[in-house]
């Protein structure tokens, strides 16, 4: 009866500790096919996860609500300032999330701003894991502190008719940002352009306010695919939102 008792513990054992290995050294690194939209004047999403804000600014700051104060843009990308107003989205990336990142349209990389921190606060306690990785739940992150000391990379972007940039956060536990571009290359849109570990965080920062949103807080999205954005281009049209199949 013992024996028996050991060797059902000793299977458990081993089924958890192979299926936490596929998990973390397998499923986390997987890289499904991406088939971007191809209507003019849209912005895709840069990467999976629980869209956890919508934020305007203008005049290069955000009002926080539950600071009751208001944050520079520059804070966030920490380079200088690329346009007075617009929106932020921010997109959290849980460990279920895939992780590579995607550029949200077709657009060339005119400069990659590259910030270290001495050391990186976590993105979210334990009930705020729970709630997104888990539960899928949104959660306002916005005004925690992590946002503006964590290591990160912003990529800014230059399209046709819109001025974009990418600010990619990590966590605490993160090991290291893998970027795959360089200033000056052009990209298609849904093109892969980096890969971030763990659990992790990219902005969207749309330096552009006449645009329609097509996402809300809460919402999953899918990098490369969701469209998270309209806007008119130069030619007067505007994008259309084709779900992909």
């Amino acid at each position: 009866m013992v024996k028996v008792a050991l060797f059902l513990l000793g299977s458990l054992i081993l089924t958890v500790a192979g299926v936490l290995f596929f998990l973390r050294k397998v499923w986390f690194y997987r890289d499904p096919v991406r088939i971007p939209p191809q209507d003019e004047g849209c912005l895709l999403a840069p990467a999976d996860g629980k869209v956890v804000y919508i934020k305007p600014f203008s005049r290069g700051q955000v009002q926080v609500e539950k600071l009751g104060q208001v944050i520079p843009v520059t804070e966030i990308t920490k380079a200088p300032l690329w346009g007075e107003e617009g929106w932020i989205i921010g997109i959290y990336m849980s460990p279920l999330d895939v992780h590579f990142n995607y550029a949200p349209a077709d657009c060339r990389v005119t400069d990659l701003v590259y910030t270290p921190a001495k050391v990186n606060l976590p993105m979210v306690d334990w009930w705020e894991y729970i709630r997104l990785t888990y539960l899928r739940r949104a959660v306002d992150l916005f005004s925690h502190r992590y946002r503006l000391v964590n290591e990160r990379l912003t990529l800014f972007l230059e399209g046709k008719d819109m001025r974009l940039a990418l600010v990619e956060i990590a966590d605490k536990f993160v090991n290291k940002i893998r970027c795959f571009v360089k200033v000056g290359d052009t990209l298609r849109a849904g093109q892969k352009i980096s890969f971030i570990e763990r659990g992790s965080q990219v902005d969207l920062i749309i330096f552009k306010k006449d645009v329609e949103l097509t996402v809300e807080v809460g919402q999953q999205v899918y990098g490369g695919e969701t469209v998270v954005a309209r806007y008119r281009t130069r030619s007067g049209r505007k994008g259309e939102t084709h779900k992909v199949t």
